[in-house]
């Protein structure tokens, strides 16, 4: 998995009934593009009934609501699907930790597990936008310029715009840094590598 290139994975995004699956919550909305090459090949999105009310803060925070969730099929059914969708590829989230611990809880539920690794696109533009006002999706993607329809807190829309965020990401380093073609595994490092020593690591890179 870490020899593949950094363009060849999937970006995905979970709205959620609360913060905490390991105290209740559940997954209501997930959203995925695959890319390949850095172009979206393919698309998943699916609302799910997590069998309870959500709150009104939820509701409108993201937009979901209890009348759209009732008609909605149950988290397992969905999630199935997507475990499906998944298969082997590599995985970028925005604030991958929350996403990681819903996939987690909603996949070992039905006890499937999942191949691919996780790389956080807000770690990495935290060392490498480090003059951004914030690292949050929205400001991001008003800070680079990105195009966006203005969706946000819906889990495609979410994804689609990280997915914009990495490509432009991505391009940006390999021509600093001089490689043609970034792997995962160098923005898994990279991800990981003390904001100071940043620049550093690009330089090494090009060097390696």
């Amino acid at each position: 998995m870490a020899e593949r290139p950094a363009l060849d994975l999937v970006v995905l995004d979970f709205e959620t009934t609360g913060l905490a699956p390991d105290r209740g919550d559940r997954a209501i909305e997930v959203g995925a593009v695959r890319l390949r090459q850095g172009q979206v090949v393919d698309r998943f999105q699916g609302l799910m009934n997590p069998g309870f009310a959500v709150s009104g803060f939820i509701e409108s925070f993201t937009g979901i609501s209890n009348a759209m969730l009732a008609d909605a099929p149950p988290c397992g059914r969905v999630m199935s699907d997507f475990a499906d969708f998944l298969g082997d590829d590599n995985l970028v989230a925005h604030n991958a930790a929350f996403d990681r611990r819903f996939l987690d809880a909603e996949l070992a539920a039905l006890g499937r597990p999942y191949a691919g690794d996780f790389v956080c696109s807000l770690l990495v533009a935290r060392r490498f936008y480090q003059q951004a006002p914030n690292h949050k999706l929205g400001t991001l993607v008003h800070y680079k310029g990105l195009a966006h329809d203005g969706v946000f807190h819906r889990a495609l829309a979410d994804a689609e715009m990280t997915a914009s965020l990495w490509r432009t990401m991505v391009a940006e380093m390999q021509q600093q840094s001089g490689v043609r073609s970034l792997r995962f595994a160098d923005l898994k490092r990279f991800s990981q590598t003390p904001k100071a020593k940043a620049q550093a690591f690009l330089g090494a890179l090009a060097n390696a």
